[in-house]
């Protein structure tokens, strides 16, 4: 979903519409590699496209410590006309719930979770970087590409080896599933999204569900229940908050 939805961001188009303006800029589902490579360039050409021809910064935040080099970095961004940091912690964070009992402990519900994510936000360079802009006469503008939700029922799914892996939806040729358990784009342009192959189509979890795959389906839901999960069709996922902020 990261890769549909925060290209989507910085390019202002939608996903089908990169693939189409933009091809060396967008990595299908079924290609290796990182997909969310190029959110400069496309946030470049959406300037370009709008004629805004201003300096302007793009950072990705992915550890503390290149957080704590941006905070020192800050008053040299003060003469562009616009700055964009990206945040990777939350997201990671859900993927660390996944993969790591002790993070499942500390986060066992939605209430948890949203304590340890204020735990971590208050000790963070992102809350430096926060008070340093409320002391400049700038605008802060504040939102996300997605959010997640706690999955609790599978939902058996079954596709070939180029099939994704995202737990929410899948999309490929063949994909085996009931049709009254998922939400069903069978052609994707329908909703603007790139099609893998001629023949495939894109099958979204509802409600609090989740894909499992037949094979090893026990490890699958035992793994995977009770934890954070996006790109499904839920309020969670796909309602984007947005904030706008001014030094008082």
């Amino acid at each position: 979903m990261t890769q549909y939805a925060r290209n989507s961001l910085f390019s202002g188009l939608l996903p089908v519409e990169i693939e189409k303006k933009y091809p060396k800029f967008w990595v299908s589902e079924d290609e290796e590699g990182t997909k969310n490579n190029y959110e400069a360039e496309l946030l470049g050409e959406l300037l370009k496209r709008y004629g805004r021809d201003v300096k302007y910064s793009y950072y990705k935040v992915l550890n503390q410590t290149y957080g704590k080099k941006l905070v020192e970095s800050l008053p040299n961004l003060m003469v562009n006309k616009l700055n964009f940091i990206v945040y990777n912690f939350v997201d990671m964070l859900s993927h660390a719930r996944t993969e790591m009992e002790i993070i499942r402990e500390l986060a066992d519900d939605e209430k948890a979770y949203r304590s340890l994510t204020l735990s971590w936000f208050m000790h963070s360079p992102l809350l430096d970087i926060f008070k340093f802009l409320s002391e400049k006469d700038v605008n802060l503008a504040i939102t996300t590409d997605h959010g997640s939700i706690r999955v609790m029922n599978p939902v058996k799914v079954l596709g070939d080896k180029n099939t994704n892996t995202n737990l929410r939806y899948k999309t490929g040729k063949a994909l085996k599933f009931e049709k009254d358990e998922v939400f069903e784009i069978k052609n994707p342009q329908d909703a603007f999204l790139p099609r893998v192959n001629v023949s495939s189509n894109f099958v979204f979890c509802r409600n609090d569900d989740f894909f499992a795959y037949p094979n090893n389906y026990n490890y699958y839901v035992n793994y995977y229940r009770n934890t954070f999960q996006h790109g499904g069709i839920s309020m969670e996922e796909m309602l984007v908050p947005f904030a706008v902020l001014k030094r008082k």
